[in-house]
């Protein structure tokens, strides 16, 4: 095991320049905003470096008896306003450049949505479809026991990403509970209602997703019943911003996740795809819908495009090519800083991921709060809390934007970066 601060060489404002990579891109964001705020190179340097990072080797005995070492993160962005709050990722692209880009971009998402976290963020480079139920325990279990050290409800507090579930939380809260003698519920989010989970957090991410792109369309005076949507990724948060577009009378022509895409000009039934991605995997075969290339989904011609897959989907190659009047980040940084030139320049209405998708982290808090009062909301009262909390935040980027001539993107960064330079001012430099 070993814990390291980041590289010290981090990049300066002046010298940071867009790359290809999400931790280039996360940066380039950081040195725009902190350009835009006037602050000096050290606060640059400061914001762009993670606290505190831990990167462990997982043996796993195979149900085969052989055994596999896999590769582990855990990294912590910021603590100046509270403790570490990210999910865990189980995926074979996981690198550690990677999560500390993801811990950056939750930072400032708790920040604009002000939510007392810092980021953090967590993965494990494995194929999760390649193992069985007994093995992923197995795993996480030992990856829980090798991070215990920075982790806890007041230090360090998972929740579920790619190729992670409730279930997945289930045996870090026991691990840990072991370890502690008693339970601790509040170790994680996003666990299972009978272990204290909240209601509302399954599908918090994607309602907020549609609350913002609601308000977003609306700004452009764009109806929702009756405008098109195009929905890239049909997982944890694609497939209920699906379903929640679709009751609000928006059709979802087009609709894709890593196996293929498949479009429909008269709208797609959300609920059978569902059930034939249920009963099959993936979303090609679909009959109720024609197959298209993957590719060309970012591409239609809507009035509101959903990337809710991976990072980095819009880049300035295939930029030029968006039709879509307004796209909503589902994803965590699916928009690259030269793709982000390229579509204000065609006056495509960008809401950003830490605006946009932050319904997951808000209502994670919810669950972190209840948990620490042993006292459950209804889940009326969760969807009210968060409809109110996003749609302040996505009210108050807006203004941002219109006093200070920048774009959503701009505007809510470096609201954000504001009020964690803030923290850091305040709490002062120790020793």
């Amino acid at each position: 095991m070993s814990t390291t601060a980041a590289p010290a060489a981090a990049p300066t404002a002046a010298s940071t320049a867009p790359g290809s990579t999400a931790l280039q891109d996360a940066r380039v964001q950081l040195a725009e905003a902190v350009d835009h705020l006037g602050y000096d190179e050290g606060t640059f340097a400061m914001l762009a470096t993670p606290r505190r990072e831990i990167t462990v080797n997982v043996p796993l005995r195979l149900d085969d008896g052989s055994v596999s070492l896999f590769v582990g993160h855990r990294v912590q962005h910021n603590l100046s306003r509270g403790p570490a709050k990210g999910g865990l990722r189980y995926s074979p692209h996981v690198t550690l450049d990677e999560v500390r880009a993801l811990a950056m971009w939750m930072t400032w998402k708790c920040a604009l949505l002000d939510v007392p976290y810092g980021g953090a963020k967590g993965g494990i480079r494995i194929d999760p479809r390649e193992h069985s139920e007994a093995e992923l325990e197995r795993l996480t279990r030992r990856y829980t026991s090798e991070i215990l050290p920075v982790i806890g409800p007041d230090k360090d507090i998972p929740a579920p990403d790619i190729g992670t579930d409730e279930r997945t939380m289930a045996w870090i809260m026991d691990t840990y509970s072991v370890t502690q003698g008693h339970t601790v519920p509040g170790i994680v989010t996003g666990k299972p209602l009978a272990l204290g989970g909240s209601l509302g957090r399954a599908s918090a991410t994607s309602r907020g997703v549609v609350h913002v792109a609601l308000a977003a369309l609306g700004q452009r005076g764009i109806r929702p019943a009756g405008a098109s949507a195009a929905v890239q990724g049909f997982g944890k948060v694609g497939r209920d911003a699906a379903r929640f577009l679709a009751q609000a009378g928006t059709a979802v022509v087009a609709v894709s996740d890593q196996y293929g895409a498949v479009h429909r000009a008269g709208g797609i039934d959300v609920e059978a795809l569902a059930a034939h991605v249920d009963a099959t995997g993936g979303v090609p075969g679909f009959a109720g819908a024609d197959p298209v290339p993957a590719a060309e989904l970012l591409e239609l011609d809507v009035d509101l495009l959903v990337p809710a897959a991976v990072e980095g989907v819009i880049t300035e190659a295939n930029a030029p090519r968006v039709r879509a009047r307004v796209v909503v980040e589902g994803a965590n940084g699916p928009t690259t800083p030269g793709a982000d030139r390229v579509l204000a320049d065609a006056g495509v209405l960008v809401v950003p991921d830490i605006l946009a998708n932050a319904g997951g982290v808000v209502v994670s808090y919810f669950e972190w709060v209840q948990a620490n009062q042993a006292y459950w909301w209804g889940e009326d009262e969760v969807e009210r809390r968060l409809a109110e909390r996003i749609l302040a935040a996505w009210r108050g980027v807006v203004d941002c934007a219109a006093q200070r001539g920048l774009t959503l993107r701009a505007a809510a960064t470096a609201l954000a970066v504001q009020r964690v330079t803030e923290a850091h001012r305040l709490r002062g430099l120790y020793p």
